[in-house]
This record gives structure tokens, C-alpha cells and sequence, in this order.
């Protein structure tokens, strides 16, 4: 197994170091990054992985990846997730966690599934991420939560023309736009006023952020749809982000395009819970008073 944790928290120094006793006991090996290998307390069996390593690499002939952390540490997961192909099953060490399978206090339940193989995998649409200036690709991402362009300045707002499909749909001024994916839906297209959008419905958003104009709503699309946000020549540029980790600068004029990916990630699942029960209990939704449909 391959183990992922936000060393930079105590919580998270123990339950690693548990977790990895755990799957020793029962014969399972474990693998660590090395930045991370220093602040833990490992047996000399744990191998561990250079810093710099690939991320197809690292992973290679591991069976999961196991993250502990909050939502910044299982996107960093994802990434090596994405890269080889094999599931990650997130233990929520942070505050909403939505990519999360389970919580701290289920850590011992986390090994007895996975010694047992008892999950379930599903997989979660990615999307490819295009900066173009001057008609030329000069830089390439992908996502699995959104793309957001931003404004690279605070006192100025950022002037875009949003475009589905290739066509145009408006133009105005705004602090960044988010083009999401439904796992996305409850993260930063979230806070931007978007709508959530079930893991289940295939489907891309694009979520204007305090946009100033008459029509800046949220937009879902088909999944197939390609959006693009056109960053206007006229502003001062702006910036990229990519799941709130990878970014990149954008020229005034720089043309940002998002469409779905062939590469998913992969998750594991310990439960069949509805996402509507995941998302009450996230978000700590008041639901008093609900009596159910009658039988």
C-alpha cells in the first residue's frame, strides 16, 4: 500500500504511524514518500520513495493509496491516483473532506477493509486543461475538482469572455471563473455559488466568480461540452489554478480551454451511502422534521 499523510499535523503523525502497523501485522507491505518517511517513526520494512519520483512510479505494483488529511492532501493523492491508475481511499483528518471514505475514529476499520479487500472502486471524471496564447498551446493540466482563472491583482478585476462549444456567451468583468466537474461541484464552483451537482450526472459547470454583468450564472453543460474562458487583451493577465495546486500565469489574451478527460480517478468506497446522506452530513444540513415518503 501506498500511504499518503499531511505530516505537518500530530493527529496525522499517529494515525500513519497506526495505520502502518496495522497492515504490517497482517503482511501487507507499506510505502511512503520520503519527505514525509522523516517524520514518522517507521519499521525498516516500510520502503521508501524519493522525492521527485514520478507519480506513476511511485505507486507502481501497489494495490491502493491510502491518504490521510484534509481536502489539500487527498487532491495531492490524486495525483498519483490519476497518474497510475490504481484506487485512493481518503481518511478525512480535516474539516468537510468530501473525497473522503472515512473518518479518524475508523482508522482500525480502514485496515480490517483493506487487509480484506472489501471495498468497492468507482470512478470520478478528470478534465484536460489547454493554455493557449497566440494560437499555440504553452501549457498543460488537468483537474479533478476545477480550473478556475483568476485575477492577478486584487485591485482590478479581471475582464473574460466565456465561451461554450465555440460560441460566445458573455463577456464581463469579475474576479475568475471556475469550470468544474461534478466531484468539484461542492468545492470552489461551491463557494462561488454554483450548483452541486451528484457525482453520478456527467456533466461540466462554469461559475463566474462576483462577476459584474447582467447574465454571469452558472452554467452546466453536457459532458462533452468544451469550455473556454478567454482572458480579454486589454487586461492586466491573470492567473490558473488547477485543484488549488498547480498553477500557471496567463498573459493578457491567453485563451484557457477545459473538457473531460479520458483519465479518471479512481476511489475507493467502504459504503453505499447516498451522496444526498454525504452531503447532509458534510455540509451538517438541518433535516429535522423530515418524515420520509409513506409506505
Amino acid at each position: 500500500m501506498f500511504l499518503i499523510t499531511h505530516t505537518g499535523r500530530p493527529a496525522a503523525v499517529r494515525s500513519a504511524e497506526l495505520v502502518i502497523q496495522g497492515l504490517l501485522r497482517n503482511g501487507i507491505g507499506a510505502r511512503v514518500l520520503a519527505q514525509e518517511a522523516a517524520d514518522l517513526t517507521l519499521p525498516p520494512s516500510v520502503r521508501t520513495v524519493a522525492d521527485g519520483e514520478p507519480c506513476e512510479k511511485a505507486v507502481e505494483g501497489c494495490e491502493l493509496i491510502v491518504v490521510l488529511g484534509g481536502d489539500g492532501t487527498l487532491l495531492r493523492g490524486a495525483e498519483f491516483a490519476r497518474a497510475s491508475g490504481v484506487p485512493m481511499l481518503g481518511v478525512n483528518l480535516g474539516r468537510v473532506g468530501f473525497l473522503a471514505e472515512a473518518e479518524r475514529d475508523d482508522l482500525d476499520k480502514v485496515v480490517r477493509r483493506v487487509v480484506a479487500r472489501s471495498y468497492e472502486v468507482e470512478e470520478r471524471m478528470t478534465v484536460d486543461v489547454l493554455v493557449l496564447s497566440d494560437g499555440d498551446v504553452v501549457h498543460r493540466d488537468w483537474a479533478l475538482n476545477e480550473a478556475s482563472v483568476e485575477k492577478a491583482a486584487r485591485e482590478r478585476m479581471l475582464e473574460v469572455v466565456a465561451e461554450v462549444d465555440g460560441r460566445p456567451v458573455s463577456r464581463f468583468g469579475c474576479d475568475g471563473v471556475v469550470c468544474a466537474t461534478p466531484t468539484g461541484s461542492t468545492a470552489y464552483a461551491f463557494s462561488a455559488g454554483g450548483p452541486v451537482v451528484w457525482p453520478e450526472v456527467e456533466a461540466l459547470l462554469l461559475v463566474p466568480i462576483s462577476a459584474h454583468a447582467l447574465f454571469a450564472k452558472p452554467l452546466v453543460t453536457t459532458p462533452d461540452s468544451v469550455l473556454a474562458v478567454e482572458v480579454q487583451p486589454q487586461t492586466q493577465g491573470g492567473v490558473l489554478w488547477c485543484d488549488g495546486r498547480r498553477t500557471a500565469e496567463l498573459p493578457a489574451g491567453a485563451r484557457v480551454e477545459v473538457r473531460r478527460s479520458a483519465v479518471p480517478v479512481r476511489l475507493a468506497r467502504l459504503h453505499h451511502a447516498s451522496f444526498t446522506d454525504r452531503l447532509v452530513a458534510k455540509f451538517a444540513l438541518p433535516v429535522a422534521g423530515w418524515r420520509g415518503a409513506p409506505h
